[in-house]
């Protein structure tokens, strides 16, 4: 047990995905939209207008039947720490509305609709495309409205929203643990995703805590981020026992091997990106 006050350790809430185990089944998306008041438009085929706050990828090894291989990769917001892991992430860096904001005694990235006037820097700063502008107000059929969560807000057009790691429910928890005088517990806060998922995938937690789950699977050998080389410091960890994929996660080069350091890779030979 750790000796350590709950009180006074800063929390880093993150998640890590076993990308093994994950197959596609998209039932974390579902979980999303329906927790966070996502609206579907009537025709969804165009996807570059479409929101979601996490979405499912498919990539492959790029090999011929019967050496192929797949891999699905589920992508929330990381929650960029920075460069320092000081809150400077890429999205909050360029805001000039301060719309969104780096908590640091939680490390998540928030999102506020009120102060977003929609010039969508923070979309075009965002290494991993998990912004989404909404181009209209939403329109729920007929007595949908009526199974809307009342913890979130839906979200007028002109404005970007994100994943929040569904923060409601940490603010939920925190006063009910405030009332008991009592720290949060792991799995009293949970996301959506992370309840959701079929296969056991997605595991949610204190980052710094060591007595949670992420804590330990953070270290773990099969363990990467996504474009580590750009130093964002996600909070979203991934596993894989597959080298192809760990290496996918950068987006290297084939004329590129690492060096040893996390996401770090020396080019070998001509060529660039």
């Amino acid at each position: 047990m750790n000796t350590e006050s709950n009180e006074t350790r800063a929390k880093k809430f993150g998640m890590v995905i076993d990308l093994d185990k994950c197959t596609g089944c998209g039932s974390c998306m579902v979980a999303c939209s329906a927790e966070n008041n996502i609206p579907v438009r009537k025709d969804e085929s165009d996807k570059l207008l479409s929101i979601t706050w996490i979405r499912v990828y498919r990539i492959t090894n790029g090999k011929d039947f019967p050496d192929t291989e797949i891999c699905y990769f589920p992508r929330p917001c990381q929650h960029c720490g920075g460069k320092h892991d000081d809150g400077h992430s890429p999205c909050v860096s360029v805001c000039p509305a301060t719309a969104t904001d780096y908590d640091h005694s939680t490390g998540i990235v928030s999102q506020i609709y009120t102060r977003c006037f929609g010039c969508r820097y923070c979309m075009a700063a965002c290494p991993y495309h998990a912004r989404y502008f909404n181009w209209w107000d939403p329109v729920w059929p007929a007595k949908l409205e009526e199974s809307l969560s009342p913890d979130v807000s839906p979200r007028m057009r002109g404005v970007v929203e994100k994943c929040s790691f569904c923060f409601h429910r940490y603010q939920l928890a925190r006063d009910k643990a405030y009332q008991e005088e009592r720290d949060v517990e792991e799995m009293e806060y949970q996301t959506a995703c992370t309840q959701a998922c079929p296969s056991g995938a997605i595991t949610f937690g204190d980052l710094n805590n060591p007595d949670h789950a992420v804590y330990t699977l953070k270290k773990d050998k099969r363990a990467f981020r996504l474009l580590e080389r750009l130093h964002t410091n996600p909070k979203v960890y991934y596993l894989s026992e597959r080298e192809w994929v760990r290496r996918a996660g950068d987006n290297y080069l084939s004329n590129e091997e690492p060096t040893g350091a996390p996401g770090a890779y020396e080019l070998k030979g001509k060529g660039g990106h």
